[in-house]
């Protein structure tokens, strides 16, 4: 991406989505175009961040004898945390600034990863995951809404591509990444994590330096805190409604594995190498990443059909390898299962971004994150709670049966949504 002028940034059509992204007047990128690999570096880290726990979960539970359903609500705590932060700042982005809404939350994460270094216990890791949530749900909406704004004019769909493949490629990297500190390297609870302070001090300068892309916010804006700006306009509802069935869909997949996922592999592997709790979190990510690259230039509506199938299979053989016990089977479902989860997000979200108006965007993309975040919280700490009483297996099977009732019916609306925008005309 060549540097931007000062002036108004070349209006641009997304041809996959089929909307218009007109970006701000006064919107420039940072030199040599690194504005837009700044914001995608904070999306990627702040994942990668929030991933970090789960392979340690093992390890805490160990340590200090913390049950399933505790761990889940540790997990928990920091998607409730994250849907603050949006429902507070969500739309902040778009009065403030993308800037100073990112700077804020990395420093909040920087202030995280402190608390989860200095943790001896319970209370303190509460603390650190619930500072944790907030600088997500804080940066989230601008994180989105500027990848939106800062892609290239020559490739206007890579702004959606990164919005949903970033989180992949960071809770792969997170999960694998804090697997090998746990496993190899010397006090992974505090090594992890003080890594993690100077890679965000490092975006947070890259943050500074970069240009504002808000619709006229190149110089800055009053600050507002309103929450009741998480809106989903009145012409859009229909659509969003059956879009955002995926999304529920994806993320309850997602915070399942993110909170027992782990543990879960390590009791059908029986193993005690902590890099395998890590390395199946990094295999459903990376599974779905490349899914998010194989089919990046596939339809929106096209692509979270695919991702919804690949979903249903998934979810399948995770119930096939629970009934046979079989390692090999779940680590193949795992990955069947990342391979839907990316897809069905990918084509989702850009489906979901095409409803958006410029100066509305921070406000949608956080009301699309409020309830990916509550279907990652609610189930999981169900789940967490119902393994103390059935167990793991049971429960397991139990949550991956009724994800697969939510991906049928998601299947369904989103292929009646298909054949009506075909009918009208639109893409699908």
């Amino acid at each position: 991406m060549e540097p931007l002028p000062t002036t108004a940034r070349t209006a641009r059509s997304a041809t996959t989505t089929g909307v218009t992204l007109r970006p701000a007047a006064g919107a420039a990128g940072a030199p040599g175009g690194s504005g837009f690999r700044v914001v995608g570096a904070v999306l990627v880290l702040l994942m990668l961040s929030s991933s970090v726990p789960s392979a340690l979960y093992v390890l805490y539970q160990q340590e200090w004898g913390l049950s399933s359903g505790m761990i889940t609500v540790v997990f928990a705590l920091y998607a409730v945390t994250v849907l603050a932060g949006l429902l507070l700042f969500g739309s902040l982005s778009d009065t403030l600034g993308r800037r100073p809404v990112l700077a804020a939350g990395l420093v909040l994460a920087i202030v995280a990863m402190g608390l989860f270094a200095s943790a001896q216990g319970l209370g303190l890791l509460l603390a650190a995951r619930a500072v944790q949530g907030l600088a997500v749900g804080l940066a989230t909406g601008a994180m989105g809404a500027a990848l939106l704004e800062l892609a290239p004019s020559a490739r206007p769909a890579l702004g959606a591509q990164v919005n949903s493949a970033g989180p992949t490629v960071g809770i792969g990297l997170g999960g694998i990444g804090a697997g090998l500190l746990v496993q190899y390297a010397p006090a992974p609870t505090v090594l992890t994590y003080l890594l993690l302070v100077g890679a965000f001090a490092g975006c947070l300068i890259g943050v500074a330096r970069m240009a504002e892309s808000a619709p006229g916010r190149a110089g800055g804006g009053r600050f507002a805190l309103a929450p009741h700006r998480i809106h989903i306009p009145a012409p859009v509802r229909g659509r969003f409604a059956v879009l955002i069935l995926t999304i529920v869909a994806v993320w309850s997949v997602g915070g399942f594995y993110l909170s027992l996922g782990p543990h879960l592999a390590l009791s059908l592997l029986q193993s005690t190498n902590y890099l395998v709790g890590g390395a199946t979190v990094a295999l459903l990510a990376g599974a779905a990443t490349a899914a998010q690259l194989l089919l990046g230039r596939t339809e929106a509506l096209r692509t979270a059909v695919l991702g919804l199938l690949g979903l249903l299979g998934g979810l399948a053989l995770v119930l096939l390898a629970l009934g046979l016990g079989s390692a090999p089977v779940f680590l193949a479902a795992t990955a069947v299962l990342g391979a839907g989860w990316g897809a069905a997000f990918l084509g989702s979200f850009r489906a979901l971004s095409a409803l958006a108006e410029p100066a509305h965007r921070g406000e949608l993309t956080a009301a699309v994150y409020v309830f990916a975040y509550l279907a990652m919280s609610v189930p999981a700490v169900l789940a967490g709670l119902l393994t103390n009483v059935h167990g793991l297996h049971r429960t397991a099977v139990g949550f991956m049966a009724t994800v697969a009732g939510v991906c049928a019916l998601a299947l369904l609306a989103t292929l009646r949504l298909a054949a009506r925008n075909r009918a009208e005309g639109g893409a699908a």
